[in-house]
């Protein structure tokens, strides 16, 4: 084939080399609009699985890259003039300009044309006269422009600017971020050497800290003096440079994500960044461009058509591709919101950076650098009061008033549907009673209502009878006679939810008869099938806010130890807060301090009735996922108030108030909306949603993305999922029940021996 490359970058270079090498037949050109010894980055960053896809691919060139490296296995963090390092990470630098240098070397020995300082401005043409186009012609890639209506971009423009500059001073130990407080904000650098005498400075900062430097009104020479002014105690005299010299005024710039819903058109084919682009900041982009240059060469030679071969190439490379792309999105939202963790002690920050893109687990760092995370336990640990302790974040006490629970792992609600006029009966005592002895600090029951009318479907269970008080005590004094288990009543009405089918039934489907009349904000029905609810007046708030304090004065009489509002997923306190649900014009409606009137109204009517000394929670749905309602700014407010109010700590979960939203789910998926509100507001937080392994709770903790953390479809299928963590984990400070010493002991030989637990750790 007669093959044209658009790009002299790494991903047009080793593609030309891949396809040489299993076909030396092709005429393979590459056009290049720069000289071969221009280039406008520093370093490059490999990691171990790279190299090897480069030495298993090429090994002479893969031989000429190694030569050139520069290897590390730590990550220094520089914050409160602390230097924290961990080690294990295994990554190599090499300067861009000497990579660009080497595979240009090697593509001309493998009879590559290699053309320089040309455009390739009519690609229509190009097309026709090449079998082939692979655009490797970046970020700013001309021919995704030009095909647009076919590859179709989407390009996200992310909020931070950034700067790509060098430096002679050493950062040959470690990979380095420091981050420094200034007096227009912070300003932070990823700083990692790539050969013996230079290394890459990126300098990142909030688009309120550059505006407010005004290095958009300077020149190059001013804005890096602004930033050596900055770093000087981490530059070692050295100046910092830019290559960039050929641009006209500032070099900063904003990372432009890219992904393009096709990666082909006729005989075009994308490559590199010009078809995705992963953030700097996990130094990924090189790695993406180089391993989808391997697999774009092996189709072209395994399948017998372009078109067999490109589609095979998106199929095999699409997924791989957006894994790292999620990673991606996750280290840059980390840093477009890093304020919000500099005020976390250096300890957590480190570990919070060193997770951010959730490829880094608790225990993946603990194969990384065991050292390093064990002074990290320690430290959480003594933090929490546990002075001179090492264990698991997941065992560490937590306090909330007089509450002290044993470690931070919740049973959360989850319904039963077992209930019998509101009654719980043997049913609830035996699945609450097994949740309770399995080891959790503590355990919830599900949403029990405040009257008849309140409940969610026949089966929920109620608070409002004298006979529902007895049952809950009977199971309360169980737990603690027999556990050290702390046990908390969600208390709610189902709103405009209720009157519906049991779970296993049809969810949220109205009853075949007998339905009850329903309440809500405002008379919107929940979808089209249920019936529509009653707009609440002045006397139906009174009569309702009037149920919860009376099942609250229950809750405390049956001796429970915390309660909660459940003001979440789209039932009656819900139906107030989300603007989806509310469209009041009166003094309750409106305004988010309008919507706020009354589920607060309830609120400090239960604080009132319930014991100073124990605590009270507050479940919200941090966002809508649908247009026009809440978000997670405003449920950042949401929490605020409710804090105000004397809420202990808030319970965040999402969604589930609107069947127009469009949820994202995933793994921890409803942890970046706790994050957020503990991390900027200071409240206590649980989070909740798809966390399943031990992994997830230690990584939420140590991050300190969450103070406690719920897990639900788990405690279904394992009432034991604490005491089995700890088996698994080691951890052999874990109280089980006296009857059950000779489990538990057959269960840590057999962790010990690393026998199957059932349980990823």
């Amino acid at each position: 084939m007669k093959v044209v490359c658009l790009g002299g970058g790494p991903a047009g270079l080793y593609f030309a080399i891949s396809l040489k090498l299993r076909n030396p037949s092709h005429d393979i050109t590459i056009i290049e609009r720069n000289k071969p010894d221009d280039t406008f980055g520093w370093g490059v960053v490999l990691s171990d699985e790279t190299l090897a896809n480069l030495k298993a691919n090429d090994p002479k060139s893969a031989e000429a890259i190694h030569a050139h490296f520069a290897y590390w296995d730590d990550i220094a963090v520089i914050h409160k003039n602390t230097r924290t390092v961990s080690t294990g990470h295994g990554f190599c630098g090499i300067g861009r300009m000497r990579l660009l240098l080497l595979l240009q070397e090697r593509a001309r020995e493998l009879g590559v044309n290699l053309r320089f300082e040309t455009e390739a401005d009519d690609i229509d043409a190009l097309a026709a006269e090449y079998d082939l186009v692979v655009a490797a012609d970046g970020i700013n890639s001309r021919v995704r422009t030009h095909y647009a209506e076919h590859f179709k971009p989407e390009i996200d423009t992310r909020a931070c600017k950034f700067v790509w500059l060098g430096t002679h001073a050493k950062f040959d130990d470690a990979f380095t971020f420091i981050f420094e407080k200034t007096e227009h904000g912070w300003v932070w650098a990823h700083a990692y050497q790539f050969d013996a005498d230079t290394a890459t400075f990126i300098v990142e900062c909030s688009q309120e800290t550059y505006d407010k430097w005004g290095f958009g009104e300077m020149t190059q020479d001013e804005s890096i003096a602004a930033c050596e002014q900055i770093f000087a105690a981490h530059l070692g005299g050295h100046a910092l440079m830019s290559n960039a010299r050929h641009l006209r005024g500032s070099a900063w710039l904003n990372f432009n994500r890219v992904l393009c819903e096709k990666w082909h058109h006729k005989n075009v084919v994308l490559l590199g960044d010009s078809s995705a682009t992963a953030h700097f900041s996990i130094g990924s982009g090189s790695k993406l461009a180089i391993e989808s240059a391997i697999a774009l060469a092996d189709f072209i030679e395994k399948e017998p058509t372009l078109e067999g071969a490109f589609t095979r190439y998106q199929e095999d490379r699409r997924l791989d591709v957006l894994r790292l792309q999620s990673a991606a999105r996750n280290s840059t939202e980390w840093f477009e919101e890093v304020e919000r963790y500099l005020d976390l002690d250096p300890v957590q920050f480190n570990y919070s950076l060193l997770t951010r893109s959730q490829r880094i687990s608790h225990e993946n760092l603990r194969l990384r650098d065991a050292e390093w995370l064990k002074s990290a336990e320690t430290w959480f640990q003594s933090h929490a009061g546990a002075n001179g302790v090492h264990r698991a974040p997941m065992f560490a006490p937590f306090q909330l008033r007089d509450m002290r629970l044993k470690n931070r792992v919740v049973v959360s609600p989850m319904a039963q549907y077992k209930a019998v006029d509101g009654c719980p009966t043997d049913w609830h005592f035996s699945h609450y009673a097994e949740r309770a002895k399995g080891g959790a600090g503590l355990i919830y029951t599900e949403m029990t209502c405040v009257s008849p009318e309140g409940r969610i479907t026949p089966g929920c269970p109620g608070l409002y009878a004298p006979d529902h008080e007895a049952a809950w005590k009977r199971l309360v004094d169980f737990v603690h006679a027999e556990t050290d288990t702390k046990i908390c009543m969600q208390i709610g009405h189902s709103g405009r939810k209720g009157s519906t089918q049991i779970g296993w039934e049809e969810m949220d489907a109205p009853l075949a008869t007998d339905n009850w009349p329903l309440l809500s904000a405002s008379a919107i029905p929940w979808s089209s099938n249920n019936a529509t609810p009653k707009q609440m007046d002045r006397a139906d708030m009174d009569a309702v806010r009037d149920q919860f304090v009376a099942a609250t004065e229950m809750a405390q009489r049956a001796g429970f130890d915390m309660v909660e509002l459940h003001a979440a997923h789209g039932y009656l306190i819900s139906s107030f807060i989300s603007p989806v649900s509310n469209t009041r014009t009166d003094e309750y409606g409106g305004s988010l301090e309008n919507r706020m009137r009354y589920p607060l109204e309830v609120f400090n009517a239960m604080r009132a009735a319930w014991p100073e000394d124990k605590p009270m929670s507050v479940r919200i749905s941090a966002t809508d996922w649908a247009e026009g309602g809440v978000d997670a700014e405003e449920a950042v407010r949401i929490a605020q108030m409710f804090r105000a109010a004397g809420v202990d700590i808030v319970d965040v979960s999402a969604g589930q108030t609107s069947v127009e939203a469009r949820p994202v789910y995933g793994r921890m998926f409803q942890t970046p909306f706790s994050d957020r509100i503990r991390n900027e507001t200071g409240i206590p937080t649980m989070a909740v949603g798809n966390i399943y392994e031990p992994d997830h709770v230690n990584s939420i903790l140590m991050a300190g993305r969450a103070d406690l953390v719920c897990l639900a479809r788990p405690h279904l299928a394992d009432p034991y999922w604490t005491l089995h963590a700890a088996a698994a984990l080691g951890d052999k400070e874990t109280a089980w029940p006296l009857p059950y010493l000779a489990g538990r002991d057959q269960m840590q030989r057999l962790a010990e021996r690393g026998e199957g637990l059932g349980l990823k750790v």
